[in-house]
């Protein structure tokens, strides 16, 4: 047995529905309009057949009689048709739904939900009805029962995905004013609907997604955290309990050698926090093979090429004492020994790996009286006989670009002998230097001057 106010199931004998509080009448109310056409057809009808006071000396016993009898089937007719009239509103859903619309604009919503229930009985509670029903319940500032309906409509069946993201919407609206946005982060959670949740994903706070599934891997993997909806991840890496005083996601995290258990938990705009998500790995990666360096360290009065004997892929070296890195130098082709003494290291790199660093450390000094500034010197000197620049800081017009002259390194040229490069470089207005593809050569020895020809590798000096 369904309680006719509200709908919700009742005990068999209960004169009171426990859900609403309503007393049950077991017949249904009389219509006060259908009272009153009643009432003013049998007055008329007493009317006609009650004799005047002129007329009762006239109306025999007999007769008399009879019409008393008349009268009396007369009410017990009008009674039956009103009783029938009545059956059939009580039975029609059209005349529940429209006495309920007329009671809502008329302020009597008490009558408005008795009618409303009715009807839904009739009509198998369409949730058309059970819209409007929560909205009587919202002009009456029922709360609770607007809820109970709106979250009756989310949990039917038959609600339409428009109907469905109404009942959403109304909902959401009510627990946002009340400032309950875990109540809201609990029903988006269980909503079926994608389209809902992305409408309003500013409320949820779904638990991370991991892009690495947990298991073992023989690669480094590069774990990545995402959630729907503005907010933060955060998360550790050693199985403990993740809150806001730990590290916060903002870039994929970088799993190497070893084992991991990593727990994360979203945190949103509203600071609603989601349950946490756990994964677990162990990551064994095979060590990437060292560069074999030709030249071991030491002191050297020659020019020598420092040569990456094995597999030159991915070999990035340093020369300030740092570790190298992928933004380091890269190893392309041999490298001529620096003058001085310089420090190397060199290691093989891919993403998440590394290994073992190489460190070489050369002394390189020419026994000669010929510096690698002179050199230098001696092509700024050529460049100013010729008229290719007009001063010392290299300027060759009123512009505020010049020419300037590097030292490259020394390297020993198709065995004739040691030789200083030097290099032109075009600084622009701007500042920014660019090889103009000019070299020189000066002999460390003798301090005789070339100009130098680089082309596949391979050296030819042109005399000036």
């Amino acid at each position: 047995m369904k309680c006719p106010n509200c709908g919700a199931e009742m005990q068999e004998g209960h004169l009171y529905c426990e859900h609403c509080g309503e007393d049950i009448h077991i017949v249904p109310d009389f219509e006060p309009e259908l009272e009153r056409n009643i009432e003013q057809s049998l007055g008329q009808l007493i009317e006609e057949v009650t004799p005047t006071a002129s007329e009762k000396g006239m109306i025999s016993p007999e007769n008399r009689k009879r019409l008393v009898g008349f009268c009396a089937i007369l009410i017990v007719v009008v009674g039956l048709v009103a009783g029938v009239v009545m059956g059939i509103h009580y039975f029609s859903p059209e005349y529940q739904i429209k006495s309920a619309r007329q009671a809502t604009i008329k302020g009597n919503y008490e009558k408005a939900v008795r009618h409303y229930t009715r009807a839904m009985e009739l009509d198998h509670f369409s949730v058309d009805l059970k819209f409007e029903l929560a909205e009587v319940y919202f002009l009456r500032n029922d709360k609770t029962e607007y809820e109970y309906w709106l979250s009756d409509i989310v949990n039917d069946p038959s609600t339409d995905a428009e109907q469905m993201e109404s009942a959403y919407g109304k909902l959401i609206a009510v627990y946002r004013a009340r400032g309950e946005y875990q109540a809201i982060n609990n029903m988006l959670l269980k909503c079926p609907s994608d389209a809902i949740k992305t409408a309003y994903h500013g409320y949820l706070a779904e638990a991370p997604q991991f892009s690495v599934a947990s298991g073992e891997y023989k690669e480094v993997q590069a774990l990545k955290l995402t959630v729907t909806g503005k907010g933060t991840i955060y998360y550790t890496t050693n199985g403990n309990v993740p809150d806001e005083t730990c590290d916060y996601y903002t870039a994929p995290i970088l799993l190497e050698n070893g084992d991991y258990q990593i727990n994360a938990i979203f945190v949103n705009e509203n600071g609603v926090r989601s349950e946490m998500s756990t994964a677990r790995y162990r990551i064994d990666v095979e060590e990437l093979e060292a560069p074999e360096i030709n030249i071991e360290g030491g002191e050297y009065n020659s020019p020598l090429y420092i040569t990456v004997m094995n597999d030159p892929e991915n070999v990035y070296y340093t020369t300030d004492g740092s570790t190298p890195t992928m933004d380091s130098m890269v190893y392309t082709d041999p490298i001529p020994m620096p003058l001085g003494v310089t420090g190397f290291k060199f290691a093989r790199l891919e993403t998440g790996r590394t290994s073992m660093v190489v460190e070489r450390t050369y002394t390189f000094v020419l026994d000669t009286d010929i510096t690698a500034e002179m050199a230098v010197d001696k092509v700024r000197e050529y460049s100013l006989e010729t008229g290719k620049i007009l001063d010392n800081s290299g300027h060759f017009d009123e512009m505020k670009a010049c020419y300037q002259y590097q030292f490259l390194w020394v390297v020993n040229i198709n065995d004739i002998n040691d030789f200083y490069v030097v290099a032109e470089v075009l600084v622009d207005a701007e500042g920014i230097a660019a090889k103009t593809g000019n070299y020189f050569a000066i002999n460390a020895y003798t301090g005789n001057f070339y100009k130098l020809l680089v082309e596949d590798g391979k050296f030819t000096l042109v005399e000036v």
